[in-house]
């Protein structure tokens, strides 16, 4: 299958069109750019991805301010996070259906530039208030930030499925856990350095919550650059063949040419809502998601309002979860690769059933280095499901309709779970107290678990179909030698 064989019926404008396959160069040139160019694209979508994590939610970095300097309650800053998830899920799920079909050089940047946009124009929110009362400037300001919010999660879901894409187009089916894991560990870096960027721009320029949003936003345009000069869309339009054929590795899920000229509504019901294994690993995410951001959103609230700890002190936290995530989903997709042979349900089941012990820790009354070791545990922890369900959509459904079904998983994972995770646990907070909430993300973690078991037992189907397809492939070719 060529890469270009994956755009399907639907209208995309020329300039953003996948770009079409040129001239195949001499063996000898493809043996030494193909390993270039697979670094360089590599390279573009980590930076690219990484840098939507530092403009994609801030809102818990400066959570403590908004509470002190506006009134905000723990319901109101969840209900800002949940505009943004809310929209961002529906983002994923709908713009992969036009980045399956679009140049993902092009789509990538132009997302970061809009979501920069978007986070400048939330700082300006600030300014609405000067000259009013403050409660009436406090509305305001909360009206128009979630208004904002909306649309910072929309330009935020262009930032996975060109990823997606570029990854399935460059690195084949057999090396593609190592790398997955590896690329997703931008959401750490990301995130990480969000904390960090916010933390020198209150040392720079004062402690206002408006920083927290145009100061990476200042940043973020200019990596955007640098994304947009790394990536290629696919290799084919660079001279080079296919990723199976350059490598002898077939997908896990073959596609026919008719499968790739379907209609978006044929492609969406066929490969996407009808495939029980999609619809799983959807409905494991809203799991993993409402208990990744159960801890993530409200890490510097939780530290600062129950562990007593200072504001640098709440981003600390923050940024500790994220960096031990790095490591964490290292890990998990080594042990899925070599451990497991290449079934990632049983790692993701594994990881989910220790993050319960870290929970139960964090929400001890100990100390506050209790607190961080027990962050740092469950960073390394979540993110390896969180990894493993966007690498088991595209492993597991057909190369042409990858973005898609990932963008599926991903509409379940921050409509459904991310909006339980902000909304739903500032409620329970604010009703029930910090235990009942902890609580609850020890049943989110012990149903996500029970889904991935219902998936292993597809995965391990498909998995042997693909191996019983490449023996007959390797007899077939044996013959044709003869």
């Amino acid at each position: 299958m060529t890469t270009t064989d994956s755009q399907k019926k639907g209208k995309i404008p020329g300039w953003l069109a996948i770009p079409e396959p040129v001239k195949r160069l001499p063996d000898a040139e493809v043996d030494q750019k193909y390993p270039n160019m697979r670094l360089q694209v590599f390279m573009g979508i980590f930076i690219g991805y990484a840098t939507f994590y530092l403009i994609r939610n801030n809102v818990p970095l400066v959570a403590p301010i908004l509470t002190d300097q506006l009134g905000f309650s723990n319901t109101a800053i969840g209900v800002l996070s949940t505009s943004l998830l809310l929209a961002y899920g529906f983002s994923k799920f709908l713009t992969a259906m036009i980045s399956d079909r679009s140049n993902a050089r092009l789509f990538l940047p132009i997302g970061l530039v809009l979501s920069s946009i978007a986070n400048i124009l939330l700082a300006l929110t600030g300014y609405m208030g000067e000259g009013a009362q403050a409660g009436t400037a406090a509305a305001a300001i909360a009206s128009t930030m979630a208004a904002i919010m909306v649309f910072n999660g929309v330009f935020q879901g262009m930032g996975w499925p060109p990823s997606g894409r570029v990854l399935v187009n460059w690195f084949s089916t057999g090396e593609r856990g190592g790398k997955v894991a590896i690329w997703n560990t931008a959401h750490n870096v990301g995130a990480a350095l969000s904390g960090a960027l916010v933390a020198w721009g209150f040392a720079a320029f004062g402690k206002s919550w408006e920083v927290a949003f145009w100061f990476p936003a200042a940043a973020s345009l200019v990596l955007a650059a640098i994304s947009w000069f790394l990536i290629r869309d696919n290799p084919e339009a660079e001279g080079l063949p296919p990723i199976a054929e350059y490598r002898n590795d077939p997908d896990k899920v073959e596609s026919t040419k008719e499968d790739r000229t379907e209609s978006t509504w044929t492609t969406l019901r066929k490969h996407v809502l009808g495939n029980r294994t999609i619809v799983n690993l959807a409905l494991a995410n809203v799991f993993v998601y409402t208990l990744r951001y159960g801890v993530l959103v409200w890490t510097p609230k939780y530290l600062h309002d129950v562990r007593h700890a200072s504001l640098e002190g709440g981003l600390m936290g923050f940024s500790i979860l994220e960096i031990s995530g790095i490591f964490g989903t290292l890990l998990c997709g080594f042990i899925s690769d070599y451990v497991f042979k290449g079934r990632r349900s049983p790692a993701g089941i594994l990881f989910l059933l220790a993050t319960v012990a870290t929970i139960l820790l964090y929400s001890m009354d100990a100390p506050l280095w209790v607190a961080m070791i027990a962050l740092a545990l469950f960073g390394g922890l979540i993110y390896g499901p969180v990894m493993l369900i966007g690498l088991q959509a595209i492993d597991l459904s057909p190369s042409h309709v990858a973005g898609t079904a990932a963008g599926f998983t991903g509409l379940f994972g921050y409509a459904l779970g991310a909006t339980m995770a902000s909304t739903g646990v500032g409620i329970i907070v604010d009703v029930w107290g910090w235990g009942a909430a902890f609580s609850f993300m020890i049943a989110c973690a012990l149903i996500a678990a029970v889904f991935l078991f219902m998936v292993n037992g597809d995965e391990k189907r498909l998995m042997a179909e693909r191996k019983a397809r490449m023996m007959r492939d390797n007899v077939q070719m044996d013959t044709e030698a003869e």
